[in-house]
């Protein structure tokens, strides 16, 4: 299996892992709202740590594969911006690797 199809494979599970407790939360919430959905993750000190693990990593994410996808010319690379916060981090940053491996396969191949 080459890297890029564990790198997407990853991706899909990012996007699928999150968005089936996203899905259960707006479900069975009393008052399903996106602020909510915020309000409640910050409503305790676990909920918190995670929030600030996320928050750096997100932060790290955006160092690393900006300056990255513009240094290979990564197409479409803006996209995973607000894909981040729309969808998750679980998703975005397995689906940049897959980009950039495409990428350098691509260029690996024209040299």
């Amino acid at each position: 299996m080459k890297l890029k199809h564990l790198y997407l494979s990853l991706a899909i599970l990012g996007i699928c892992y999150t968005w089936y407790y996203n899905i259960q939360y707006f479900q069975t919430a009393e008052n399903p709202s996106l602020a909510n959905f915020f309000r409640d993750a910050q409503s305790n000190f676990a909920g918190k740590s995670f929030g600030a693990d996320l928050t750096v990593v997100v932060c790290t994410f955006f160092a690393f594969f900006i300056p990255e996808s513009l240094r290979l010319k990564i197409k479409y690379w803006w996209i995973l911006i607000p894909l981040t916060f729309l969808i998750a981090i679980a998703f975005t940053f397995p689906l940049f690797l897959y980009m950039r491996e495409n990428t350098l396969e691509r260029l690996k191949l024209s040299s």
